[in-house]
């Protein structure tokens, strides 16, 4: 089972602070690679669970177009640029919505790209594995680089790198090699992040959203973005004396499910 808070622990006093604050205010999240598929998807469960969400996407125009269809819904969305493999436009971004709201809780990391299917570590394109680090794992450290100092700021952070299965010892095989090796190096990034910032209240976990219906899957999906995206939001909103420095994959989380959720690999807690 999950472990409960009782008395004056830590866990507790930490618990009783973050539902105190949430009460008073109103979160603020950021959803990289979010004008489609998952990271919509990702973004629209957010805003639904009644934080602030601010959708980003390579162009301006793309993140302010999915803004404005998700605050048709009356969801409280809006949208900002920002292309994960621009050190300038990443800390901007992030500036910018520190600035305007006064707080960055939420960082989810879902921008990818997946351009080398089939390919040989024998026989690579370096080209391609250039772009694929660069995009997967160097963009997701730059974001996490630039939204922590807001994090830190107010005491709370929850950043959700969004991983593959194929990034995983368990699973490490053959082809789409820089693929892989980008995500295996999101895995420990994961884990590093949580374990320098466990004493801010900043929670870092990774998460396979297995084979969605989206762009990036390899092989046939078995499930919707939606279903994806239930336990990245869940991993998002996270209480104080959550898990952190773990990967979790789309079928170790139900809705509403109280329990152990089993892990990928051990991590911090």
């Amino acid at each position: 089972m999950t472990d409960q808070p009782t008395g004056s622990s830590p866990q507790a006093t930490q618990a009783a602070a973050d539902a105190g604050a949430a009460s008073a205010l109103q979160r603020v999240a950021v959803v990289t690679g979010a004008n489609r598929g998952l990271g919509r998807a990702i973004a629209q469960q957010l805003a639904q669970a009644g934080l602030h969400v601010v959708v980003t996407a390579r162009s301006e125009e793309a993140a302010e177009r999915t803004a404005a269809e998700l605050t048709g819904l009356g969801l409280p969305v809006s949208g900002h640029q920002l292309d994960i493999t621009d050190p300038a436009s990443v800390a901007r971004a992030m500036a910018d919505i520190g600035y305007q709201y006064g707080r960055l809780d939420v960082l989810v990391n879902n921008a990818a790209i997946a351009i080398d299917r089939g390919q040989a570590a024998s026989a690579v394109d370096m080209e391609k594995v250039t772009a694929t680090l660069d995009a997967n794992l160097i963009g997701t450290w730059r974001c996490c680089t630039a939204a922590i100092p807001e994090m830190k700021r107010n005491g709370y952070g929850r950043i959700v790198n969004v991983t593959s299965h194929m990034g995983t010892s368990a699973e490490m095989g053959t082809g789409s090699v820089s693929y892989r090796v980008s995500k295996a190096g999101v895995n420990a990034l994961t884990q590093i992040l949580a374990a320098e910032l466990h004493d801010h209240n900043i929670l870092v976990n990774a998460a396979s959203p297995g084979k969605g219906n989206t762009r990036l899957p390899y092989g046939k999906a078995n499930h919707t973005p939606d279903e994806a995206a239930e336990t990245l939001t869940w991993l998002a909103t996270l209480p104080g004396h959550g898990h952190t420095g773990r990967l979790f994959t789309t079928a170790t989380h139900s809705p509403g499910e109280q329990g152990q959720r089993p892990n990928l690999f051990s991590g911090t807690r």
